[in-house]
């Protein structure tokens, strides 16, 4: 069975690809890359002929309101004239936990602008939505740099390895579509503050170190947050991955 992952060079993408390989199955790493461009749609017919699945974990290089909201609209819609002439029985879409409740963030917009074309289309899909990655401490942590300190929130989310993301998928990706949404968490619940603290404190000088201070004003991504912004709904498919034992290698690792 072909399958095709969009954004199959990424810090997703190459991991799953990896594992759907070693479960027996033909999979393409799709990305501009290798010749293969959502936005210009280069490449797209090529690369979806006899695919039964596309995965897309392509994500956009600007997260500037408006050109995250264009990559994933433009994206959407070349994937989607794509995958209908070619066949193609199953649309994977990964997404964010939480999207449809933080409107005032550009980035989460545009992943709930993606869902709807999703949606719309006429290909039978599952979007699977995941929490935040233990591996996006660093950027979240630039992101809300103010001075010489880091100023985030204390609300509550759930994050998840990498690496369990990908497990998940691999599992999903060649079941039959749910037409719905999946959600994936980490085991536990952290405040985003001392998420990111822990992990600077770990990672040390590589990340510039500074101070976290909790602000219970300070937005992510452009939104504000309470406990249930970020977290998932009963049922979510949970990772086996603790955030200290990941942290843990992270040092093994330095």
């Amino acid at each position: 069975m072909k399958i095709v992952v969009i954004g199959g060079t990424g810090l997703i993408g190459t991991k799953l690809v990896s594992r759907l390989r070693a479960a027996g199955h033909d999979v393409l790493a799709a990305s501009p890359s290798s010749g293969v461009d959502t936005i210009t749609g280069t490449g797209l017919a090529d690369a979806l002929a006899g695919a039964r699945i596309v995965v897309d974990v392509a994500n956009s290089p600007s997260f500037e309101d408006t050109a995250v909201l264009e990559f994933f609209r433009t994206a959407g819609r070349n994937l989607v004239a794509a995958e209908t002439a070619a066949g193609v029985g199953h649309h994977v879409a990964l997404s964010v936990v939480g999207a449809d409740r933080l409107p005032d963030s550009g980035y989460l917009r545009a992943k709930v602008a993606q869902e709807e074309l999703i949606k719309a289309a006429p290909v039978p899909y599952t979007i699977v939505r995941a929490t935040q990655f233990f591996e996006f401490a660093g950027a979240i942590a630039q992101t809300a740099v103010d001075g010489d300190t880091v100023r985030l929130p204390a609300a509550l989310l759930q994050p998840i390895a990498a690496d369990d993301v990908a497990a998940a998928l691999a599992d999903i990706v060649p079941q039959p579509p749910v037409n719905g949404t999946v959600e994936l968490a980490g085991p536990e619940k952290i405040g985003l503050d001392e998420f990111v603290r822990q992990f600077l404190h770990t990672a040390g000088t590589q990340h510039a170190v500074r101070e976290v201070t909790t602000d219970v004003r300070a937005r992510y991504f452009g939104a504000e947050l309470d406990d249930s912004s970020l977290t998932p709904a009963d049922g979510a498919r949970i990772g086996a991955t603790r955030f200290a034992d990941w942290l843990g290698r992270l040092t093994d690792a330095r």
